[in-house]
């Protein structure tokens, strides 16, 4: 990482020197941990699973889930320790979902009320389901309310930490932008404009004003191998900044409590989904799972004792489903400053 720095007085100078120490040292650290994980557990009662978020008070997950007759994904919430699972839709297709900030309501994706337009499939953005809106509930998935109205693709929904901001993704004629509305759906904004990036999979980090957010190229949809980048980008659209730069995959980001640390997706070769923890001060990853099976879709807990994340190891061979685990990085001492 190249750094530039100014002689203002020996105190910067010490400064630098004690952040470049420190950094050399967490990789000799991380060195010494290569394939071990810290504990893992899996989510009971959950037999298909993926996308978990936590509650604010880090005891309860909101996901998509696959359970019992299900044939197609719907919200569900679910306890850390596998009791009081509910199921919050049960009509049309669901995707992402988060809770308030408050804990007393819900957000979530669905194309319940579009079913008469073509399904689509949520894994391939050329055919992204037209006709998903985002939707508000009670806990328990009672008194709806949908929040956009307009036939597009509206999804990857979260709020911000202080609960005044909705960030969700829109796909307008195959592309796909950054917006931002009220909780009660009013004053929908367009965040990004780029003519060639497809942002999305968004969260507002804990200042409330930073988004940090994965990209790819429109232009590059067709080739076997596309690279994935994270950026941040002020609420407002202002100071878009790319956070990575090496080919790749750099996918699904999650910001830490800290607010200086992100979880996110790479693949190793060949094809080898992992989870990494990254600096967004220096720059320094760590590896976090090591298992042959895909993992992730990270979530760290508000406490930022435990990461969800969404995985098919033990798998048979041959079976893709995923679960829901929850790992202790209560050792990595990224929580809330």
């Amino acid at each position: 990482m190249k750094r530039k720095i100014l002689i203002f007085g020996l105190s910067t100078l010490l400064f630098a020197s004690c952040v470049e120490n420190d950094d050399k040292k967490i990789a000799k650290v991380e060195k010494k941990e290569v394939n071990k994980e810290l504990p893992v557990t899996v989510i009971p009662n959950v037999p298909v699973g993926a996308e978990a978020y936590f509650s604010p008070d880090s005891k309860t997950l909101i996901f998509n889930g696959k359970i019992g007759e299900d044939t197609t994904h719907y919200v569900y919430t679910v306890n850390i320790d596998g009791t009081n699972l509910k199921k919050i839709n049960d009509r049309g297709d669901d995707a992402c979902s988060f809770f308030a900030p408050n804990g007393k309501s819900l957000i979530w994706t669905s194309t319940r009320d579009n079913m008469n337009m073509k399904r689509g499939d949520w894994k391939y953005p050329q055919d992204y389901p037209q006709g998903a809106e985002l939707y508000k509930s009670d806990l328990d998935g009672g008194n709806v309310v949908r929040l956009t109205n307009n036939e597009n693709y509206d999804a990857e929904v979260g709020y911000s930490p202080d609960g005044k901001t909705v960030l969700f993704t829109r796909q307008i004629d195959w592309k796909l932008d950054l917006w931002t509305m009220n909780p009660d759906g009013s004053n929908q904004k367009q965040i990004t404009f780029t003519p060639d990036w497809q942002e999305g999979g968004a969260f507002i980090m804990p200042d409330n004003k930073t988004i940090i957010y994965r990209a790819w190229k429109k232009s590059e949809e067709g080739l076997d191998k596309k690279d994935m980048h994270l950026f941040t980008v002020n609420v407002d659209g202002s100071d878009m900044k790319q956070i990575t730069t090496k080919h790749g995959t750099h996918w699904a980001p999650y910001p830490a409590p800290d607010g200086e640390h992100v979880a996110y997706i790479t693949v190793l070769p060949p094809h080898n989904y992992e989870l990494v923890v990254r600096s967004l001060k220096t720059g320094v990853e760590r590896q976090i799972t090591f298992d042959r099976g895909f993992d992730g879709f990270p979530a760290f807990s508000p406490d930022g004792n435990l990461l969800s994340f969404s995985s098919s190891r033990g798998n048979k061979k041959g079976d893709r489903s995923l679960k829901l685990y929850v790992m202790d990085v209560s050792s990595l001492g990224i929580g809330a400053k």
